[in-house]
């Protein structure tokens, strides 16, 4: 449907009829005031040096009401409202943090029949529960020995999907920073305005680097009213090979379950064990039912302006009132 934003502007419609009705005509030529040396060189420039009226006055006043009402419609804003798109906001403010750290490329998961490593586990079951965040504020941040914002607070889930499948094994350094990785992930929460802010940290270790000690940093989260669920990730056992032949080790002997259950209780959130591809997609189901999306239903109409059209007819139109001038 159309819109106009201004209406108001139509009540100006008849301005040219009043000026008409109500101021006094205009008097009669007494002549010219400045006389023209050689007057007779201009005698043929045509009507409109002359004061002549055009052949046809009065259709021409009819194209010079029909362009005033053009440039008045133009004035008032016409816009055309497409059709209603809804909009989700929940208003939580939620978080990732992924160990990049070197023990995140142990391949003890499989996905598909194939043998992944832990990252590119969590690469495929935690961008599906990105995707399903709808209406949610998502931000994606990478630590190992030091962290750093990957992804900024924002309702864009494909490009925070697409810049976790993008992360790599290095880059923030092998080593695991959670206290830090913590504590830059509150900093972050704690400016947005929202109510719920939630930091879901995935790791496959234990601190070993870094100034802030996980405790401490849980403590300041809880003050800044964020939750934190943990994710312990990582097989308990797994075969390798060796010059000695095969032999069966856990690959999970560095995760501090103790520190994250107690980074998650610090905080009111949980603690998850996630040992293979499985546990870990039923732990971002339940993360789901924990944190349900709020949705508060809002519409938004897109706009699309008109005004260049009646502005373009106003336009031909006062190029055809000066051809009219024009003729004899």
């Amino acid at each position: 449907m159309m819109e106009l934003q201004w209406p108001w502007l139509l009540l100006t419609l008849p301005l040219p009829l009043l000026l008409r009705l109500l101021l006094p005509p205009q008097p009669p030529e007494q002549g010219a005031a400045l006389q023209i040396p050689f007057e007779e060189l201009f005698s043929d420039q045509g009507p409109a040096a002359s004061g002549q009226q055009p052949a046809n006055p009065r259709f021409a006043r009819w194209l010079a009401a029909l362009l005033w009402i053009l440039l008045v419609a133009a004035a008032s804003r016409p816009v055309w409202l497409g059709e209603p798109i809804e909009l989700q906001i929940s208003g939580r403010d939620l978080l990732l943090a992924v160990d990049l750290s070197g023990s995140m490329q142990t391949e003890d998961f499989l996905v598909e029949q194939e043998q992944v490593s832990r990252l590119e586990a969590t690469k495929q079951v935690a961008g599906d529960f990105i995707l399903r965040r709808s209406g949610d504020r998502i931000g994606l941040l990478l630590f190992g020995s030091q962290p750093y914002m990957q992804t900024p607070l924002t309702f864009d889930r494909t490009t925070v999907r697409r810049l976790l499948d993008e992360a790599a094994i290095g880059l923030a350094g092998d080593k695991t920073a959670i206290g830090e990785a913590i504590g830059l992930g509150v900093k972050r929460l704690k400016q947005r305005p929202a109510e719920n802010r939630v930091l879901i940290l995935l790791t496959d270790g234990a601190n070993t680097a870094g100034a802030i000690a996980p405790e401490k940093a849980a403590r300041f989260a809880h003050q800044a009213g964020v939750t934190i669920y943990t994710v312990g990730i990582g097989a308990d056992s797994m075969l390798v090979s060796s010059f000695f032949g095969t032999r069966r080790v856990n690959p999970s002997a560095d995760l501090d379950e103790p520190a994250l259950r107690q980074i998650a209780q610090l905080t009111g959130g949980r603690y998850f064990r996630a040992r293979d591809s499985r546990e870990l997609a039923e732990i971002y189901e339940l993360i789901d039912q924990l944190e349900p999306v709020l949705v508060d239903q809002q519409f938004f109409r897109p706009k699309s302006p008109l005004y260049c059209w009646p502005l373009g007819a106003a336009l031909v139109l006062a190029l055809g009132l000066l051809f009219l001038r024009g003729r004899p």
